[in-house]
């Protein structure tokens, strides 16, 4: 397993996806792990189902600044295909894309003023960054582990299986974030992102 690196994240969702709580989670992995890490966020309309973004950063050495721009992301985790588009701007040039396979249609769609961009476009948009493109079916994994709501376990899983720490670093952080009562639901749910993306 290669020694961990800096690396940058932004987390990006809709309010109510478990977007900054991915993010936390992922602060701690990292201090777990001894890095620097340094975390901000953007709440925006997050109560009414607006958009939210997290940015968190590694380093074994020092963190400036909690902020990542443009270009920057090492890996952008998206709760929401949309938001996946609206924030590809931040992923660096070869940088990795995790995208849950979650169509949240806003009213401009729904209105029929815009329409729901398909999933060959966010081929598209990745391919010209030369991007590994992710996808993960987070809501119908959670789903089968047990509750919906865990699909940002799912995710969570999902990214650490790209990532050079162990999984049991990722999985000690998850459990001191999770009620006890369903602490099994969500092992499984993590288990179930690392299976989504692991070498066939």
């Amino acid at each position: 397993m290669p020694e961990p690196t800096r690396t940058s994240f932004v987390l990006v969702g809709v309010g109510g996806q478990g977007t900054l709580l991915a993010s936390n989670i992922l602060a701690e992995v990292g201090l777990a792990a001894g890095f620097d890490v340094k975390k901000s966020e953007v709440h925006g309309m997050a109560q009414r189902g607006g958009s939210v973004a997290s940015h968190v950063r590694w380093d074994p050495e020092r963190v400036s600044s909690p902020l990542v721009g443009t270009g920057e992301a090492d890996v952008l985790l998206s709760f929401e295909k949309m938001e996946a588009l609206r924030f590809a701007p931040f992923l660096r040039r070869g940088g990795t894309a995790v995208v849950n396979e979650m169509e949240i249609v806003p009213v401009t769609v729904s209105s029929g003023a815009a329409k729901y961009p398909g999933d060959e476009h966010l081929t598209r948009v990745f391919a010209a960054l030369d991007a590994r493109l992710v996808t993960v079916p987070g809501e119908a994994l959670a789903q089968r582990a047990g509750n919906v709501k865990a699909a940002n376990v799912v995710l969570l899983g999902a990214v650490s299986r790209l990532l050079p720490l162990p999984e049991d670093a990722w999985w000690t952080c998850i459990a001191q974030r999770v009620p006890k009562k369903f602490l099994e639901l969500n092992r499984v749910a993590f288990a179930a992102g690392r299976d989504a993306v692991a070498p066939r």
